[in-house]
């Protein structure tokens, strides 16, 4: 039963994290100015240092709670979502699925851009859950949370609990392999599906005798970008419990964690809050922090290297009818290319999608939702009013 939900932290956890910032051991630093090492020192500290003297924890949160919230429970797992009803006669229902290291965080700024009607009246029904093991959605306490899993409540939730027959999902990051599991596995739910990245497993789990030349230099620049900017994958995908106990004890390494990805992968060039403000990023920390979630959103890297190791090495998985491991979506698929993400040649991505619009962006980068939320709230609605 859906039930309406307010955010409310315990002011003794917001206590206990001001003494944790004010008590940090902090490392020493050779040469890394430009984070080539990883989060920078100096920048982490005055980070740091406005997370426990300034940052208005309860201001934001009341901001957060002007989003209608709510969880149900579906599968025996708790799921909090936003649902923001547009304000046309006829709201067209979207999905929208966040990544990692944000949250549902990442749609704030773009919620409020589509559910306003545009002249020609199409607004959207926004519906934003936290994945299981991220935010306020209940921690797992078993494996095989994966994205096949995840996309099935989710569809649950879109239909069976929220009453739309069909409905349009947009995802990036994480969000792109959970949206790609619902055109796969809940195509007849669907109207539609938006993406802002195409899942890696396609191009690293692809037969090199098999791809085009573009699409070798594809998979060699992915190769080279997990060799340079991957640690995180790795660790995340075989031994995230080890990484837990620091993350989740110390929030100081907590920030440096998920602050090299917002650097690394937005278009700030070296400029981190030309991107984001402060505020914007320690409420998405800060929300994994009083969640206690590092954890369990890391080990659902765990899951998907699972299913990808199952895929590439396992000939029973493939043979298994059931499986649609390697098949191509047939549910109409719009693409939005930011500037600074890695996406193959659309070539490659048809082999998987049935690709009806692909826009490249001007600038924008991973969190294209926190970074140019206007370009993707307007590649969504093209894309909509296209099918």
């Amino acid at each position: 039963m859906i039930q309406p939900w307010t955010i409310t932290v315990d002011p003794a956890i917001l206590t206990d994290l001001q003494t944790r910032l004010a008590n940090t051991r902090w490392p020493d630093q050779v040469d890394n100015e430009q984070w080539q090492l990883g989060t920078d020192k100096t920048y982490l500290q005055q980070f740091c240092s406005y997370w426990q003297n300034e940052f208005d924890w309860k201001k934001q949160e009341a901001y957060l709670n002007t989003f209608s919230h709510f969880k149900t429970t579906i599968d025996h797992i708790g799921i909090h979502f936003i649902h923001h009803k547009g304000e046309g006669p006829q709201p067209i229902p979207l999905l929208l699925t966040h990544g990692w290291p944000d949250s549902f965080v990442r749609f704030l700024k773009l919620i409020p851009l589509l559910t306003m009607a545009d002249r020609n009246g199409v607004c959207f029904d926004v519906v934003v859950p936290s994945i299981p093991g991220h935010g306020f959605s209940d921690i797992p306490i078993e494996s095989g949370m994966n994205a096949k899993r995840i996309a099935g409540l989710f569809a649950d939730l879109m239909t069976n609990e929220l009453g739309y027959k069909k409905f349009v999902a947009h995802g990036g990051d994480v969000g792109s392999e959970v949206t790609e599991q619902l055109a796969l596995y809940h195509a007849d739910a669907l109207l539609g599906i938006h993406l802002t990245d195409i899942p890696y497993h396609h191009i690293i789990t692809a037969d090199d005798d098999k791809l085009t030349k573009a699409e070798k230099v594809y998979k060699q620049e992915v190769t080279q970008w997990q060799q340079t900017e991957g640690a995180y994958n790795a660790i995340q995908s075989t031994k995230p419990q080890t990484l837990a106990y620091g993350l989740n004890d110390s929030p100081a390494g907590l920030a440096a964690w998920q602050l090299e990805k917002f650097y690394a992968w937005s278009d700030c060039d070296g400029d981190l809050e030309s991107c984001f403000t402060k505020d914007e990023l320690l409420t998405n920390i800060t929300l994994y922090w009083v969640t206690q979630t590092i954890n369990s959103s890391a080990r659902r890297y765990n899951e998907a290297m699972k299913d990808m190791m199952q895929a590439m090495f396992n000939p029973l998985v493939k043979l298994n009818p059931f499986d649609k491991t390697g098949t191509k979506a047939t549910v109409s698929t719009g693409i939005a290319q930011f500037r600074t993400d890695l996406l193959p040649p659309k070539a490659f991505a048809e082999k998987f999608f049935a690709i009806r619009q692909w826009n490249k962006q001007p600038k924008g980068g991973h969190f294209a939702a926190m970074e140019q939320p206007e370009l993707l709230a307007e590649d969504i609605r093209q894309f909509v009013a296209g099918l």
